[in-house]
């Protein structure tokens, strides 16, 4: 059987997009790696941002200018977030966002 999946294609973060695709730690707070590794791996697998309703995720759409796009927790403040094209999660962010 053939397995597809679906990569994430685009980044608006370098230290999670060289933390997803290399493992290094270098632009994002090492504390935040284990839960990082989880929710990328999802998110590269997801084929729409309601596939990361997991528990613990805490997935939320954003209003305003990301009207688009969605939140999940990381930790504390920091929340990773995307807007998916067809079936591609794109914009993927890491940020603190309070």
């Amino acid at each position: 059987m053939r397995y597809t999946y679906h990569v994430i294609k685009s980044f608006r973060h370098s230290g999670i997009e060289r933390f997803f695709k290399t493992g290094s730690k270098a632009g994002i707070q090492p504390a935040h790696a284990a839960k990082l590794a989880s929710l990328l791996v999802t998110l590269d697998f997801a084929k729409a941002a309601e596939e990361m309703n997991m528990p613990g995720f805490h997935l939320h759409r954003l209003t305003g200018d990301l009207q688009h796009h969605w939140s999940v927790k990381v930790n504390g403040n920091w929340r990773v977030t995307f807007t998916f094209d067809g079936e591609d999660a794109i914009l993927v962010d890491y940020l603190d966002y309070h």
